[in-house]
C-alpha cells in the first residue's frame, strides 16, 4: 500500500504543474463552460484513474525505464512511432509551458520580471534532473498533500464570500475564452494533454515496482486524487468567475483575496508544484534522446533547458491556450491505443478461461 500511495502522491505531483497548478487550465477547460463542468469533473476523474492504472500497470509489467517499450507494446511497430514522436514533442512542450508559468507567478506576486522566473526555474530544473529517477518521484510526491490543504482552504474561503448569484457567474462563464468548443470535449482534451504530458513518468514510476496490483492502485487513488483537486479549484473559480477573467494566475488570486501571507504560501507552493513538472517532463525528454547512463545525457539536458528556456517568453496565457488543446488532439491516438489494449487483455483473459472450462 505504501508503494501505491507514492506512486499516487507522484502521479498527482506530476500532473498537477501541468494540468491545473495556476487554474489557468481549469478555467479554460472547466470553469469556462460554467455549472454543468462539475459534470465533466467526474468524466475527467474517471478517465485518470482508468488511464493511470493501464499505464502504470503496463510500466510495472514490462519493468520498463523508458516510456518507448511501453508505447510501442499498446501501439504497435508503426503507430507506436507516430505516438513515441508525439509524445516526446509533449514532454518538451510542457517544460516550455512551466517555465512561462514560473515567470508568470514572479510578475504577479512579487512584481518580479518575468525573466528572473523562467531563468531560476531553468536553473534548477537543470541541476536536478541529474538526479536518479527514486529521488525524483519522491521529491514530487512530497508537496502534493500541501497543495491538496490549501486549495481546500480556497475552495471553502470562496464559497463563503461569493459576491454574484449563480446566473450571473453562469453568464459571465459563457463569455469565457474556452479551449474547446463544449464541456465534453473539454474534458477528453484535457485528460488527453495531461496522459500524453504524463505518460512517459508515469510507466517509468510503474516500472519501479514489480507488483502490477500494486502499481495500478497507485494510478487509481493518484486518478482520484487528481479529480478531487480539480473539482475544489473549479468549484472556487465558478464562485469568482467575476473577479479571476484575465488574470494569469487565478489560484494565486484567489489565495490573495485571503491574504497576502496565504497567497505568499500558495505561490511557493506553486512554483514548488511547477519545478517538479518541469523535471519530470525534462528528465522523460532527454532520456528519449539520449540514455541517462551515458556521459552525454547531461550536456543534453542543458541543451534542452536552454532551448525550452528561450521558447517559453512567448507568454503563459497564450501557451496555455495553444499548445495544451494540440496536445490534447493529438493525444486522442494515445488514450486510445490505451483503451484498445485493456479491451485486447480482457478478451485474452475470457478467452483462456472459456478453455479452461471446455
Amino acid at each position: 500500500m505504501k508503494q501505491s500511495i507514492q506512486i499516487a502522491g507522484a502521479f498527482i505531483g506530476l500532473i498537477v504543474g501541468a494540468g491545473f497548478a495556476s487554474g489557468q487550465e481549469i478555467l479554460q477547460f472547466f470553469t469556462s463552460f460554467g455549472w454543468v463542468s462539475i459534470i465533466s469533473t467526474i468524466v475527467a476523474t474517471v478517465l485518470f484513474s482508468f488511464l493511470g492504472m493501464n499505464l502504470t500497470q503496463l510500466g510495472s509489467r514490462l519493468q520498463t525505464k523508458s516510456h518507448k517499450d511501453v508505447i510501442y507494446y499498446i501501439s504497435g511497430p508503426y503507430l507506436g512511432i507516430v505516438v513515441d514522436v508525439i509524445i516526446t514533442f509533449f514532454l518538451f512542450g510542457v517544460t516550455v509551458v512551466m517555465m512561462a508559468g514560473a515567470g508568470s507567478i514572479f510578475e504577479q506576486q512579487f512584481g518580479i520580471p518575468s525573466i528572473v522566473g523562467n531563468s531560476v526555474m531553468t536553473l534548477l530544473t537543470l541541476l536536478t534532473v541529474c538526479l536518479n529517477i527514486q529521488r525524483v518521484i519522491s521529491i514530487i510526491g512530497m508537496i502534493t498533500p500541501f497543495l491538496l490543504a490549501l486549495v481546500i482552504i480556497i475552495a471553502g474561503y470562496s464559497f463563503i464570500t461569493m459576491d454574484a448569484s449563480f446566473s450571473e457567474l453562469q453568464q459571465i462563464a459563457e463569455k469565457q475564452n474556452a479551449a474547446a468548443s463544449n464541456w465534453g470535449l473539454g474534458a477528453l482534451l484535457y485528460v488527453s494533454y495531461n496522459i500524453a504530458a504524463g505518460a512517459a513518468m508515469l510507466t517509468v514510476m510503474g516500472g519501479t515496482v514489480k507488483d502490477e496490483k500494486t502499481a495500478g492502485l497507485g494510478g487509481i487513488l493518484g486518478g482520484i486524487g487528481l479529480g478531487v483537486l480539480i473539482l475544489l479549484i473549479n468549484l472556487g473559480m465558478l464562485t469568482k468567475l467575476n473577479k479571476v477573467t484575465g488574470v494569469d494566475m487565478p489560484i494565486l488570486f484567489l489565495a490573495n483575496e485571503i491574504s497576502p501571507l496565504f497567497g505568499l504560501l500558495m505561490s511557493l507552493v506553486l512554483l514548488g508544484m511547477i519545478y517538479n513538472t518541469a523535471v519530470g517532463m525534462l528528465y522523460a525528454f532527454t532520456a528519449r534522446i539520449v540514455k541517462p547512463e551515458l556521459p552525454k545525457f547531461k550536456v543534453f539536458v542543458v541543451l534542452f533547458g536552454i532551448a525550452a528556456f528561450g521558447a517559453s517568453f512567448i507568454g503563459f496565457i497564450q501557451l496555455v491556450g495553444t499548445v495544451y488543446p494540440v496536445i490534447g488532439y493529438l493525444g486522442f491516438t494515445l488514450m486510445a491505443s490505451i483503451i484498445v489494449t485493456w479491451l485486447r487483455r480482457k478478451q485474452k483473459a475470457k478467452n483462456t478461461i472459456n478453455k479452461i472450462q471446455s
